[in-house]
């Protein structure tokens, strides 16, 4: 059996029927999965995947291997990883994993150096973990890779304060740029999983209550039209003022995050951002305030400061962490700050991971025919590739759209023709 840290092995086959059902949901990633097998555009290449470690994940990682990569994976998230699953990808599909759902902070690095162990030509990334280590403790292990890609907004953001610094050692293709990415799984997928998140962990009541959404980036966006849908009265704080004037637009109440510490029930921070919910926010929250998650990192709650603040503490139930003050106030963290969709619940639905992970292959494929001309810097995803995964999802649903005329493509690109 190849090298792997697992939980449970005994779980595999659990796991590989949930990865079944998760594959009739990702019908642009089987087609690649198709071509894949037949040109092997990975062949020989030693592929590095640090991503949540979810029914999807294993569908991707079945498509690298088919296109002829060697792949190790780890898990971007201590609680992320979906045990069965890791179990399944070792014992059926002979993947190198290195992941267990709750790990401590010193083994989830230590599975990622045990997956760079294995000398990776590329990198895939959610949250720009790999990277660092390769820059920091791994640089002895930078001349064997020749590119990498980036899953989230937050792993962008550090990528290309990389590059702006001049310090980043290999080109990195940020895949969740594109539109067939950001426009889908940022909005749809985190806005009902991390819906599903909160419901699992707490099974309250959404109708009536005052949701705060911290942030109304595309994630922020999606949390925040499903938490009105399920009856919720949604608050919005923002820094940035242009999507600010979009809240307001779209209906919701925009305000600062201390005004919105007095009045919320609920909270979700989704930002990319530290100490979203701070010490001084804590000490005007509502008994009974929920605190959740949704960004990449746990530091968006500053918990450490929550810690300190409370006279006792204690899990009320699975993935709900009681603090009570010394006013008698208590406040409900859920899955340890950490991304509340994955922590409690399953994380996105197939269907949108589909096209997320379409543009992980086909970046990887892309990164691997074009590294040479690339600088060290974080790309966009080719235009092409994201209409091509579009054109895909659209043959898969079974939708039709038009054509340009010969008529209309000349007038597009014309300047003699007016009014």
């Amino acid at each position: 059996m190849v090298k792997h840290d697992v939980k449970d092995i005994g779980l595999a086959d659990q796991g590989k029927l949930r990865i079944e059902w998760a594959e009739m949901e990702m019908p642009v990633l089987r087609s690649i999965k198709e071509q894949f097998s037949k040109d092997k555009p990975l062949k020989g290449m030693r592929m590095a995947a640090c991503l949540h470690v979810t029914t999807e994940t294993a569908n991707l990682m079945e498509t690298l291997k088919a296109g002829g990569a060697e792949v190790a994976l780890c898990a971007s998230n201590p609680l992320s990883t979906q045990d069965d699953v890791a179990a399944s990808l070792v014992k059926h599909s002979d993947i190198p994993v290195f992941a267990i759902k709750g790990e401590d902070n010193e083994t989830y690095y230590k599975h990622i150096m045990a997956m760079l162990s294995f000398k990776p030509q590329i990198t895939m990334d959610d949250g720009a973990d790999v990277v660092s280590v390769l820059h920091k403790e791994g640089k002895d292990l930078l001349s064997n890779v020749i590119a990498g890609t980036e899953e989230t907004t937050t792993g962008v953001i550090r990528l290309r304060a990389m590059a702006e610094k001049g310090v980043l050692k290999y080109p990195i293709i940020a895949v969740n740029d594109a539109l067939t990415k950001h426009l889908f799984d940022n909005r749809y997928g985190t806005g009902q999983s991390t819906m599903d998140g909160i419901l699992r962990a707490t099974n309250r009541l959404i109708a009536g209550s005052i949701f705060v959404v911290c942030g109304y980036g595309w994630c922020g966006r999606g949390v925040a039209m499903r938490a009105r849908g399920m009856g919720a009265h949604v608050v919005v704080t923002e820094i940035n003022p242009l999507k600010a004037l979009e809240a307001t637009m779209d209906g919701y109440d925009v305000m600062p995050v201390m005004e919105a510490a007095k009045v919320g029930n609920i909270f979700v921070t989704v930002t990319g951002n530290i100490n979203v919910i701070s010490e001084k926010c804590f000490g005007v929250m509502k008994d009974g305030a929920i605190v959740s998650n949704a960004g990449h990192f746990n530091a968006e709650i500053e918990l450490t400061a929550l810690t300190k603040m409370a006279v006792g503490r204690r899990e009320i139930r699975a993935f709900v962490e009681e603090f009570t003050l010394p006013n008698k106030r208590r406040i409900y963290v859920l899955g340890e700050g950490r991304l509340i969709n994955l922590s409690s619940a399953e994380g996105h639905p197939s269907s949108v991971m589909d096209m997320s992970f379409a543009n992980q292959a086909m970046c990887s494929a892309y990164a691997i025919s074009n590294h040479k001309k690339l600088k060290n810097t974080v790309y966009s995803v080719p235009e092409e590739i994201d209409r091509e995964i579009a054109k895909l999802k659209l043959k898969s649903m079974g939708i039709k759209i038009d054509k340009l005329t010969k008529a209309q493509s000349d007038y597009l690109r014309s300047w003699e023709m007016g009014t």
